[in-house]
């Protein structure tokens, strides 16, 4: 058993409770109780008086372990062809790579994984612990999205060989044609039922597709500025679920995104401002995205950017103009909604995953808030402080 004492509890539960001064009790790598004046247990004690306690971040978009900016190594991105939704993130993730320590050692517990936006559909996307040396032993859920691309990398990749896409236009042509010969796929196997003559053949690509059209997982788009109605049109067209990632230019475009009823994974800050798709950096978007229901999260799309920029984001959300908890909830609960483990993670109350993480200072409000400890699963895995 681990006991968590006199911390102040960022909860993220749906009412946003906060406990000044309670405790998490912690068996088997589940959190079993929350409340206050826990006592009595045979474990071991975290002293949290003058601490806060918040559950794991969620980065809920990023490439580590698979893309490195330093040797411009890349297994993230099949860029043979382009769409190639038979591919899938988790064969292309080094778990040993010092990013996911990277990652736990500032709070972030879980990532969705995804592959590159070098292609206009570039493969399927998972979720996994940041802790661990085995990649498949650290995922979550897999698959919980299919990976899209509009804009500028899809038309850089193709463009200069002369293919298609070499414009917007080519790449919703893309896109929509991919989905339409899903329905087909789809419509085929549905006539056929049972019978097993009539079955059109197994085609990986197409069964990856065939989940985002039964809405069992979103279509995840690198997407932003006036992308994002293209994408809102074609998902509304086929009548699917997606999250608009990136979002740079969200706020000249919020009536309709709300209407859409998509997720919104914003970030990461600090990108070249040059003209195109980055000219619009409006980390002030997300307030009135969640003021107005949107789910929002914030990501690092890391290694683009360090880990540690996912509390910087949200301390800048919370400097123009968003809630501190709705900020938190951002980068914890939100975020495991958006790529769907809110069942086991997100929030800290019973029966949930034992990811949590405590700071000296309130992450997003002092900006010389620091982790002190991460726990994931019940158990230490990084302590600032070892005395």
């Amino acid at each position: 058993m681990l006991l968590i004492k006199n911390a102040k509890i960022y909860t993220m539960t749906d009412s946003d409770t906060v406990i000044d001064k309670g405790d998490i009790l912690i068996d088997e790598g589940k959190i079993v109780k929350v409340g206050t004046d826990i006592e009595g247990i045979d474990g071991k004690v975290i002293d949290g008086e003058g601490l806060v306690a918040l559950p794991g971040l969620i980065d809920a978009h990023c490439h580590i372990g698979g893309i490195d900016v330093s040797t411009l190594g890349d297994d993230l991105n099949e860029m043979t062809n382009n769409v190639t939704p038979n591919v899938n993130a988790i064969y292309g993730i080094d778990a040993t790579s010092k990013e996911f320590a990277d990652a736990y050692e500032n709070g972030i517990t879980t990532v969705a994984l995804a592959p590159g936006s070098g292609n206009v559909v570039g493969g399927l996307v998972f979720a996994a612990k940041t802790y661990g040396d085995n990649i498949f032993d650290m995922t979550i859920k897999n698959p919980i999205a299919l990976k899209a691309a509009m804009g500028g990398n899809p038309k850089r990749v193709y463009g200069t060989q002369g293919k298609l896409p070499m414009t917007r236009m080519g790449i919703a042509s893309v896109l929509r044609e991919l989905l339409i010969k899903g329905t087909e796929y789809l419509n085929k196997k549905e006539a056929a039922k049972d019978n097993e003559s009539k079955m059109p053949k197994y085609d990986e690509g197409m069964e990856a597709v065939e989940l985002v059209l039964r809405k069992e997982i979103p279509l995840k788009v690198h997407c932003t500025q006036f992308d994002m109605l293209t994408v809102i049109r074609i998902a509304k067209e086929f009548d699917i679920n997606f999250t608009l990632d990136h979002a740079w230019g969200a706020s000249d475009y919020i009536d309709e995104i709300v209407e859409s009823g998509c997720g919104v994974i914003f970030g990461p800050m600090g990108t070249p401002r040059y003209p195109g798709e980055c000219k619009k950096v409006d980390i002030e978007c997300v307030a009135e995205l969640d003021k107005r229901g949107v789910t929002t999260a914030i990501m690092t799309d890391g290694p683009v950017s360090r880990p540690e920029a996912i509390i910087y984001q949200a301390g800048e959300a919370v400097r123009k103009g968003c809630k501190l908890e709705r900020a938190l909830r951002m980068i914890t609960i939100n975020a495991a909604k958006i790529i769907g483990v809110d069942d086991r993670l997100g929030s800290i109350e019973e029966g949930k995953d034992a990811d949590i993480v405590i700071f000296k200072g309130t992450p997003a409000y002092d900006t010389n808030a620091e982790v002190l400890y991460t726990i994931m699963d019940g158990k230490v895995v990084y302590r600032k402080y070892k005395n």
